[in-house]
C-alpha cells in the first residue's frame, strides 16, 4: 500500500505532466496559427524620413571629455496592419522601428538602433497610422560622426503571448535614407556674422 507522500508525488507528477502537455499544445497551435496568417510576409511603409542631426553635449551619453558629438532624431510617416499578430493566445505586441547601418572605422560591423517604439494591448490599435512622427529617442553613436552614412529603416514586432516564448518578426519593407553632412560650427557662425553685417 503506498504512503500518503507517494500518492501526493505520484498526483504532483500527472498533474505536471498534464501542464507541461497543455502548454506544448498551446505553443505548437499557437504557431501554427500565426504561420497560417502569413504574419511573418506583413507588410509596412516607411516613409517621409526627415533626419535631424545635432551637434551637442551630453552629462550621461555621447561626449567624451566634454567633447560635443553629432546627435540624430528624425520625423517620419508609418503605415501598417498588425492585426494578424493577434489571436486568442496574444497578451500584447511591441512594435519598434529600427535604423541600420555600417561603420565608418569598421565597414563590416553592422549597428542597430531603436528610434521609435509602442506596445500594443488590442486588435484597434493594431492598424498603425502615423503622420510626421517624431522620434521617441535621439541616438548617439560609439563614433563621433552620424552624418553622411547610410541608414536603412525597418519595422519590427515582438509579440508576446499568454503561455509560451516571445515570437520575433519583422515587416517587409525597408526604407534607406543616407544622412546630410552637418556643418561645422566655425562655418555656420561666420555665416551669421557675415548675415548680420549685411
Amino acid at each position: 500500500m503506498f504512503s500518503l507522500s507517494q500518492r501526493f508525488q505520484q498526483t504532483s507528477n500527472q498533474a505536471l505532466s498534464f501542464a507541461i502537455f497543455a502548454a506544448a499544445f498551446v505553443v505548437a497551435t499557437f504557431c501554427a496559427q500565426l504561420y497560417q496568417d502569413n504574419v511573418f510576409g506583413l507588410s509596412s511603409s516607411i516613409g517621409n524620413i526627415q533626419p535631424q542631426i545635432n551637434v551637442r553635449t551630453s552629462r550621461f551619453y555621447g561626449s567624451v571629455n566634454g567633447r560635443p558629438k553629432e546627435n540624430l532624431k528624425i520625423s517620419f510617416d508609418l503605415e501598417s496592419d498588425l492585426t494578424p499578430l493577434f489571436n486568442w493566445n496574444t497578451k500584447q505586441i511591441f512594435v519598434y522601428l529600427t535604423a541600420e547601418y555600417n561603420g565608418l572605422k569598421k565597414p563590416s560591423v553592422k549597428s542597430e538602433v531603436t528610434l521609435w517604439d509602442s506596445i500594443i494591448t488590442d486588435k484597434e490599435g493594431a492598424v498603425i497610422s502615423l503622420n510626421n512622427a517624431k522620434s521617441k529617442y535621439s541616438v548617439w553613436d560609439i563614433e563621433e560622426k552620424l552624418s553622411d552614412r547610410n541608414l536603412t529603416f525597418k519595422l519590427h514586432w515582438n509579440i508576446q503571448p499568454w503561455i509560451g516564448p516571445l515570437v520575433y518578426g519583422e515587416t517587409n519593407g525597408e526604407s534607406p535614407v543616407t544622412l546630410p553632412q552637418t556643418k561645422p560650427k566655425s562655418q555656420s557662425a561666420r555665416t551669421s556674422k557675415r548675415s548680420e553685417a549685411v
